[in-house]
């Protein structure tokens, strides 16, 4: 697997183009896509098993997955906790022209300390889940990451470590309790902000944007099944520096 020190550059079959930021590519992929190929190792064989799965992240980046325990895939994942996921964005045109993402590790079932936190996540991200989420049979699991390899397109390759897409969080803790008041406030009271972020912004289309989640590099956004992703200019960890840097991006927004 790929060992590398947080701050080395990404490495590639060849050169990445001038200007292109491969692990702010990946960062954007990881946050914003829900659903993702699930690749474990079959216990019948030890052959490779692909499976559809939707995908949250939690406040660092690292994702997080619903599974029952009736699935093919989590007794894979019981006997051999290693699997990749695949993350790919879709679009008009060749598939093969617009960026994935495979992330490599270790599949395990969430302690239960992190339950009430990691389905508060989950949920936000993929609302219709509240319908089994609770049933007996199904669990929250995270990816231990070891490795991953972007595909951005041609040329648009690059292999980096997992810690490499990670959002530290251990100075965030002010931040993190403030999350659901401060989404609760944005989805009530800031429509039209969250619009702007969505639209000016990420460069999405109009729709009936709302705020799902939020870490000290960026607010998720989500809207029916289109989802965008507002990175912050600064790193944050307090709630009055969140207030101010939204404030700052709606004013942007509305001048553009």
């Amino acid at each position: 697997m790929i060992e590398r020190s947080p701050d080395s550059p990404p490495s590639g079959p060849f050169p990445l183009p001038p200007g292109y930021d491969a692990i702010a590519e990946a960062k954007q992929l990881l946050r914003t896509i829900r659903t993702g190929a699930l690749g474990t190792l079959a216990t019948n064989g030890g052959f490779p098993f692909t499976s559809l799965t939707t995908v949250a992240t939690d406040h660092d980046g690292t994702p997080i997955l619903l599974l029952s325990g009736l699935s093919a895939h989590t007794r894979n994942l019981a006997a051999d906790p290693r699997a990749s996921i695949l993350l790919a964005r879709i679009g008009k045109g060749d598939p093969l022209a617009h960026p994935r993402l495979t992330l490599v590790g270790r599949i395990t079932k969430a302690a239960e300390d992190d339950r009430a936190r990691l389905r508060a996540r989950f949920l936000a991200r993929h609302p219709k889940a509240a319908l089994y989420a609770d049933f007996g049979d199904f669990g929250f699991y995270r990816l231990a990451g070891v490795s991953a390899h972007l595909n951005g397109g041609f040329a648009k390759a690059a292999d980096f470590a997992f810690g490499d897409l990670l959002t530290d969080v251990g100075d965030a803790g002010a931040l993190l309790e403030a999350e659901e008041g401060a989404l609760a406030h944005l989805n009530e009271d800031h429509a039209d902000a969250l619009a702007l972020y969505a639209e000016k912004r990420a460069g999405e289309p109009a729709a009936r944007w709302r705020a799902s989640g939020l870490d000290p590099e960026g607010l998720d956004l989500m809207a029916g099944d289109l989802t965008a992703r507002l990175v912050f200019p600064q790193r944050i960890t307090e709630p009055q520096d969140l207030r101010r840097v939204l404030a700052d991006l709606a004013r942007q927004a509305r001048q553009s």
